[in-house]
């Protein structure tokens, strides 16, 4: 599988570096999202066979439409779309095309997911009930992260898209369930943030967000995160069952404690990469590799369907009405 890799952020650092470690794939080029020549000649090229979309969420339309005018496979990250009724446009037009369609919700092949997954669908959890999710990071604080698209929110910046996409996606294929209500209190932490020339921007997006979620099933989800803290802190993903309650810290450890009082621990270990999303997108490269050499895509994958569905839920979680800034200039 040939691919042309559009974005020199994530795209360059770990997207292309992953294709490069998986048999049967090779990076033909990574051209910048900004340049739109150089974006158009690597897509039209002929020896591509997959154009993989890792520029800004506001070009993601642009760079995926290209591709699909282009007759390629087409693997766009996420956030999917700058809301839901733009990523509905592509959606169609993808099955229009009638060409391998994929959504970059890369973390639903962290070994740790997949291990969570099997437990809910082995019953071991009996009828989940609640879920709650605190994910805390110092990420964009420290150091100060410098403006630039993830802080304006009409680029498609903010945290719900950047990390809440993400929860969201787990919680609709790890719980294989829908999310029917969801609304949210959004934090900026950080108003103002100089650019690599040291002028300073207002944040018109969000860095934190508590939230609150309802799914088909009648369970409720709990959701605190923020990049913007002063100190990183473990992640922690708790399950809520009606026979056993599972913790999942920091990806690495899964403890699951069953009502008879029963416990089990399991170590998944960090791995060798430095980068957490090394592990989860070397093993999706080889789907997104299987996919295309078969023109079919196997279940589980996520797809334009599930980036749709997901920014139907980030609509949401970003509405106005809920949203408030808790630090002064």
């Amino acid at each position: 599988m040939r691919v042309a890799v559009i974005g020199t952020g994530f795209g360059r650092r770990v997207v292309a570096p992953t294709y490069r470690a998986t048999e049967g794939c090779e990076v033909v080029e990574v051209v910048t999202a900004r340049d739109d020549d150089a974006v158009r000649v690597a897509i039209s090229r002929s020896d591509v066979d997959l154009v993989s979309v890792h520029s800004p969420p506001y070009l993601h339309a642009a760079h995926v439409r290209a591709a699909l005018a282009s007759g390629k496979a087409v693997l766009c990250d996420k956030p999917f779309a700058l809301d839901a009724r733009e990523a509905a446009a592509l959606e169609a037009e993808a099955a229009q095309a009638g060409v391998v369609a994929l959504c970059n919700f890369e973390f639903r092949y962290a070994p740790a997911r997949v291990r969570l997954r099997e437990i809910v669908r082995d019953g071991v959890l009996g009828r989940v009930e609640h879920v709650q999710w605190i994910h805390v990071s110092s990420g964009s604080r420290v150091p100060m992260r410098p403006w630039g698209w993830l802080f304006d929110r009409s680029l498609g910046g903010g945290w719900i898209g950047a990390w809440a996409s993400h929860a969201v996606d787990q919680l609709r294929h790890g719980l294989s369930t829908e999310i029917t209500h969801a609304r949210a209190t959004l934090r900026t932490d950080v108003p103002m943030r100089p650019d690599e020339e040291g002028a300073l921007h207002r944040c018109t997006a969000e860095d934190g967000l508590t939230a609150g979620l309802v799914l088909a099933d009648d369970a409720t989800a709990a959701i605190d995160s923020t990049f913007a803290a002063t100190v990183h802190s473990a992640p922690r993903l708790t399950l809520f069952g009606s026979e056993a309650v599972v913790d999942v810290v920091n990806d690495e450890r899964i403890v699951t404690r069953r009502s008879n009082g029963e416990r089990e621990k399991v170590d998944i270990g960090a791995g060798e990469a430095s980068d957490r999303h090394f592990e989860p997108m070397r093993r999706f490269a080889a789907v997104v590799r299987d996919a295309v050499h078969s023109g079919e895509i196997p279940a589980g994958a996520p797809t334009f369907s599930d980036g749709r569905a997901c920014d139907a839920v980030l609509d949401r979680l970003r509405a106005e009405p809920f949203a408030t800034d808790v630090a002064s200039d």
